[in-house]
């Protein structure tokens, strides 16, 4: 009997398995994006006239039209004349900074307002540009990791949030950004920081001005994170600064540096060569050309109110105002010396092999956070990138750098329905990602 017994239930099992599995493979679709032209992030073939359902917060499946039905009771979203792509992902933004000319005048005014006025405005201004998910690279601590859980709550919007909080340097410049510069002193001291912003909930160390630290003090800083199985940024400003990452195996460099030097070291693009399948490198190339357009070329952006949306009146002049006149900031000094060259350098790190991902350094002078993600895109199909490489340097690559892929960065059937849609093609004239018209995020439609 008790072998019947068991018998029976073996048979049951098999039988309840494959119903519970068509159940969980047949979740309720809530919402379709039919129509349009589907860039999925992946590089391949686009899909004409095609469909998307969405279950809830996720992506069910993806189709054609004719080919992928659209259930009834479906709230459809009509994407005709539409490039429909996963939504954007920025490696590099400030939340804490909107653009302010003056850094010590915009923390005496704001700084104490990080977490509650500043960075709600940043982070709605990202999303409503199809920024989804964004890297912010250097805060204060406890500001941004309550903005993130905030955004992840749903009780603000904004994209999803990585965070490093403060820098991990030798020492801050002034003493007002000791919040969110975090100086060390021996290998001991570095640990002891490092370990205290992982801990806190940070996603990954930020490390900058490495050549002013000790080998040890580099070292420390980069095996504490590693041995938690979280990854170092760092600066590369300088050329000592990258010898120093790369000898120590830091995992994504920042920025386009070198200030005039004609071109990066021999030595460094072999070294560069050599780590090209594991290294991503985040040029923020476009800062220097937006910041020398809107000084000395077409200084009527400054006056174009897109920029300043969700802001208080007094937040956006006092901002107005430290603009100016850019070219008397001390970013500009070197500009005419330094835009000339960095197509060169662009080009030498393409050279290399590393893949390279879509930042902004979003919050600084003149880069606003409503239009700086597309001013970067547009700049690097100017400098030779094809487009569909860029849509995957904001898309893919970022979402594969932050061990993502499953959730987001590619429209496939398990990730977040985070989808964004421009119309126009991005593959012949990328200026369309300046105007994204839908906005999808956790399949929840935020714009």
């Amino acid at each position: 009997m008790r072998h019947l017994q068991r018998t029976l239930l073996a048979a049951s099992a098999i039988l309840v398995a494959p119903v519970l599995l068509l159940a969980q493979a047949s979740p309720r679709i809530t919402s379709a994006i039919v129509g349009g032209r589907i860039i999925d992030g992946y590089g391949g073939p686009v899909i004409e006239n095609g469909v998307i359902l969405i279950a809830g917060e996720r992506i069910a499946a993806v189709g054609r039209v004719g080919e992928l039905p659209v259930p009834d009771g479906a709230t459809v979203i009509d994407a005709n004349g539409h490039t429909v792509m996963p939504g954007m992902i920025d490696m590099h933004v400030h939340l804490h900074l909107v653009g302010h000319g003056d850094y010590k005048r915009w923390n005496d005014l704001y700084g104490t307002q990080d977490a509650t006025v500043v960075m709600p405005i940043a982070a709605k201004q990202l999303l409503m540009a199809g920024v989804t998910t964004a890297r912010d690279l250097g805060a204060r601590l406890d500001d941004i990791l309550s903005v993130k859980k905030r955004i992840a709550a749903g009780e603000i919007p904004g994209p999803r949030l990585f965070v490093t909080g403060p820098f991990i340097q030798h020492a801050a410049y002034e003493r007002y950004e000791e919040a969110f510069r975090w100086g060390v002193t021996g290998a001991d001291d570095a640990r002891k920081k490092v370990t205290t912003l992982l801990d806190a909930g940070v996603d990954m160390i930020k490390l900058i001005d490495q050549d002013q630290m000790t080998d040890a003090e580099v070292a420390a800083v980069v095996e504490t994170t590693h041995k938690r199985g979280k990854q170092v940024v760092a600066h590369a400003h300088r050329m000592e600064e990258i010898r120093i990452g790369l000898k120590h195996n830091v995992d994504n460099f920042e920025h386009t540096g070198l200030g005039t030097a004609p071109g990066y070291a021999e030595d460094v693009l072999k070294l560069l060569r050599e780590r090209n399948s594991s290294l991503y490198w985040t040029p923020t190339i476009s800062p220097l050309y937006t910041m020398f357009f809107t000084g000395s070329i077409f200084p009527e952006r400054i006056d174009d109110p897109a920029w300043h949306e969700f802001m208080p009146d007094t937040m956006w002049k006092e901002i107005r105002a430290s603009l100016s006149n850019i070219p008397q900031l001390p970013y500009y000094a070197l500009f005419p010396s330094r835009v000339p060259l960095l197509r060169h350098k662009f080009a030498q790190l393409r050279e290399t092999g590393v893949r390279m991902m879509i930042g902004t350094d979003a919050g600084i002078p003149s880069m606003f956070h409503n239009d700086a993600t597309w001013r970067e895109m547009v700049k690097w199909v100017e400098l030779g990138v094809s487009p569909m490489e860029t849509i995957q340097s904001a898309t893919l690559w970022p979402a594969r750098f932050l061990k993502n892929e499953a959730n987001f960065g590619v429209i496939a059937a398990g990730r977040y329905a985070d989808i964004i849609m421009v119309r126009g093609d991005p593959l012949t004239d990328m200026t369309v990602m300046r105007d994204v018209k839908v906005v999808l995020q956790g399949g929840k439609r935020v714009k």
